[in-house]
């Protein structure tokens, strides 16, 4: 992972065609199974993307591209969080096929400075639990 300026950057491999990891950004039951406890996702331009995180934290934005199988954007923050608030930051995953499997590249832009460090950790987190997710 790297972190340049208002962006953190991760790359993952997962061992899954990429057909099958875009959907674990557009299918709300497969998004589920990595990321957060309920999503509502309209994968379309100007979709709805809804994350209940928790019991107390939720993340919203709006789809902003969607090219199967290959790349998704979608904006993202906090609902009750004026430091990171719903749709003010974007984030970009794009799916390149490597062998068998799927090299996952996520670039988040647009993040205040003391919100760079908590989405650098979130997002390794979660993107391991997507590589073993995605495996099974």
């Amino acid at each position: 992972m790297t972190i340049a300026g208002d962006r953190v950057q991760h790359e993952v491999r997962i061992q899954a065609p990429p057909e099958l990891v875009f959907r674990f950004f557009t299918d709300p039951l497969m998004h589920n199974r990595w990321i957060g406890q309920h999503a509502t996702l309209d994968p379309r331009p100007g979709g709805i993307y809804r994350c209940v995180m928790n019991e107390t934290v939720a993340v919203a934005g709006q789809f902003v591209v969607v090219e199967p199988p290959h790349r998704v954007v979608f904006t993202w923050g906090f609902e009750n969080d004026l430091a990171v608030p719903p749709g003010s930051s974007t984030v970009t995953v794009t799916l390149a096929p490597d062998g068998a499997g799927t090299r996952v590249r996520l670039v988040h832009t647009g993040l205040p400075y003391p919100a760079i460090d908590p989405h650098r950790q979130g997002w390794a987190g979660y993107l391991a639990q997507l590589v073993t997710a995605a495996a099974t």
